[in-house]
């Protein structure tokens, strides 16, 4: 604060940030970015209940967690999570069949899923995305085989990864960078 009791030149107060602000540019993208998540987060869910996927929701936790500002962002992290998503839906289906919701057989195989994602060169937050769908598998008891969970789930994943690029690439978040990212893939 300043002796005549104001805050200084671009210091913010708890209050600055919480009063509505208008005609920014920011909360215009920020809007737009709104629009985006909620139109990809309503398509995944209405596709996934389309195949009628038990648990749909999946495929729309899967969209907002790969969603990304530019299409390219989201491709990678996509890929990561399909794969991850493969992995822990193996590992899942495989622990549950042989062993049911056993916690020891779980924590072994929480662990070796770690290491074949060190083998696969997995990020961190894809061994923990493996690790959520080993989880969903493994944890919950199932009256029948798990395989159909662990195809379930993984196929959510897909969808979801598939919602968000779609999404990403019709409705991008900065049109110019999109413009030239499309111009690039057609030249080559």
């Amino acid at each position: 604060m300043t002796p005549s009791g104001q805050s200084p030149p671009g210091a913010e107060t708890v209050c600055d940030r919480t009063r509505p602000r208008t005609g920014n540019e920011k909360d215009v993208a920020s809007i737009g970015h709104a629009g985006r998540i909620t139109v990809a987060a309503i398509a995944s869910q209405l596709i996934a209940s389309l195949f009628q996927i038990p648990e749909a929701y999946w495929a729309t936790i899967a969209t907002l967690v790969v969603m990304q500002s530019s299409v390219w962002a989201t491709l990678k992290i996509s890929m990561a999570r399909v794969v991850a998503a493969a992995l822990g839906a193996f590992f899942g289906g495989v622990i549950s069949a042989c062993f049911g919701t056993n916690l020891i057989a779980f924590t072994v195989a929480i662990f070796l899923l770690g290491l074949c994602s060190i083998v696969l060169r997995l990020e961190k937050t894809a061994y923990h995305y493996a690790g959520i769908t080993l989880t969903v598998i493994v944890l919950i008891p199932h009256v029948t085989s798990p395989w159909p969970t662990a195809l379930h789930r993984f196929i959510e994943v897909v969808i979801g990864a598939i919602v968000a690029l779609a999404d990403g690439t019709l409705w991008p978040e900065k049109p110019r960078e999109a413009a030239s990212s499309i111009k690039t893939s057609i030249a080559q």
